[in-house]
């Protein structure tokens, strides 16, 4: 059905609204900029000494090689490794026996809903806090593999179902195992379907990694706190620097998961991946 049945266009009226409500938007956004920015400079937050930190080489240098790189590094190795985890336990989530649907289901469930930031604490003084440095990294890629893998799980869960079930059919049809139709049929496709929701938890992934903070593991706000509780007390300068730092990181992560996305789906609009209840409905 298409969308002129649903609604009729707008007349001269409506669009003379709709132009009014856009530029009183404009200025309530603009008037709440200048009232911030008018705060900030009564409190003295423009002066050269909060922002002498972000224009000398010293500190320049740990933003990006204590920052920027561990950052990714923290980001990279979390999305890997829950992917790897989305990938086994959404399929058991699919299987015949209950005693691999069930476990599956418990383990994704638990850390689906543990709030990442009690999980990273909970293992930094379960395993890492004997460890230094390597215990802080790995803490951090661990607590976040666990809470982006459990989330991966019900996308791979749902990218599996939401393949035509004409295709798995025929696949039987013509001999094919059960693991064949899975590894050959069901998750290459399924993989196109459920690649915006893979990105876009690889994007959350990286934002989550400044959590890590609380285990002193490394990372942008690692810095920026060493930054701030320095000799500069900078918390509003440093806090946009670094908020500046992880858009940009995100916007860039975005522009090639665009790319990859084009290059493996195309152009054509992909498949819908249904909510959990609409999968399990579907099945």
């Amino acid at each position: 059905m298409s969308a002129s049945v649903l609604f009729d266009s707008p007349g001269p009226r409506t669009r003379a609204r709709h132009r009014g409500y856009t530029v009183l938007t404009i200025l309530v956004i603009a008037a709440i900029i200048a009232y911030a920015a008018i705060r900030l400079g009564q409190h003295g937050q423009f002066e050269y000494s909060k922002w002498e930190p972000f224009v000398t080489p010293k500190y320049i240098k740990a933003i990006i090689f204590k920052g920027i790189l561990v950052t990714l590094q923290l980001a990279l190795f979390s999305v890997l490794f829950a992917v790897v985890f989305g990938v086994v336990f959404g399929i058991g989530k699919l299987s015949e026996h209950a005693w691999v649907r069930w476990p599956c289901w418990a383990v994704v469930e638990f850390f689906r809903a543990v709030p990442v930031l009690l999980l990273m604490v909970l293992i930094f003084f379960m395993w890492g806090i004997s460890r230094g440095d390597f215990g802080e990294f790995w803490t951090v890629v661990a607590a976040l593999t666990l809470y982006n893998g459990a989330v991966l799980a019900e996308v791979f869960r749902a990218g599996i179902l939401a393949v035509p079930k004409g295709q798995g059919e025929a696949a039987y049809a013509i001999g094919m195992r059960k693991s064949q139709v899975m590894s050959i049929v069901l998750l290459p496709q399924a993989a196109k379907i459920m690649l915006p929701a893979i990105l876009s938890q690889c994007v959350v992934a990286l934002k989550d990694t400044s959590l890590g903070y609380v285990v002193t593991a490394g990372g942008l706000s690692t810095v920026a706190k060493e930054i701030y509780n320095g000799r500069f007390s900078n918390h509003v300068p440093t806090i946009l620097v670094i908020g500046a730092i992880y858009v940009l990181l995100n916007l860039i992560l975005t522009m090639l998961a665009t790319l990859a996305q084009k290059k493996l789906v195309g152009e054509k609009k992909v498949l819908d991946v249904p909510m959990v209840g609409a999968a399990e409905a579907k099945a």
